[in-house]
């Protein structure tokens, strides 16, 4: 493991969790400017796999999502950018691998940044299509979606 030592009670959870379950899960609530997302820390430590956020879903799903990718690279399994994948939606739904621009790091990755010592890790994000099985980049798909789970793919606009 990176040498990191716990200072406080969250590290030494995050680091206990990265050991027994092969990752730690951050869920950080909605605010003004970003919708609710989750992400793993440790996968690329102990599975030499990106890690995996999902943006705009509810906790327990998020963190089912990212427990079964877990459960899936310890296994083997990887996936790629641009890849389809089935399994980590209910109704059957496929979801797709993005990739995640390292400029965005810093605003969503603080743990990962913390316990990997910067940037020296991957990340995927995982992208889902709505219900009715229209993907964020589809022409169909209105602006409320296309806003509510942000592609990371590109570095974040000038403010």
């Amino acid at each position: 493991m990176p040498s990191r030592e716990a200072r406080d009670p969250d590290e030494a959870k995050t680091l206990a969790d990265m050991e027994e379950y092969g990752c730690h899960i951050l869920y950080v609530l909605e605010d003004d400017e970003h919708p609710p997302f989750a992400y793993s820390v440790g996968i690329e430590y102990n599975f030499k796999a990106p890690e995996l956020v999902v943006i705009g879903l509810k906790p327990e799903l998020s963190q089912t999502i990212i427990n079964e990718y877990c459960r899936r690279v310890r296994s083997g399994e990887r996936f790629n950018v641009g890849e389809q994948a089935p399994g980590f939606l209910g109704g059957g739904f496929d979801c797709q691998f993005g990739a995640v621009h390292p400029d965005h790091y810093p605003e969503y990755f603080g743990w990962d940044l913390w316990f990997y010592n910067w940037p020296v890790f991957r990340i995927l994000q995982l992208i889902f299509p709505t219900t009715s099985g229209v993907w964020p980049w589809d022409a169909e798909a209105g602006e409320w979606f296309c806003k509510r789970p942000p592609l990371l793919d590109q570095p974040p606009l000038p403010t």
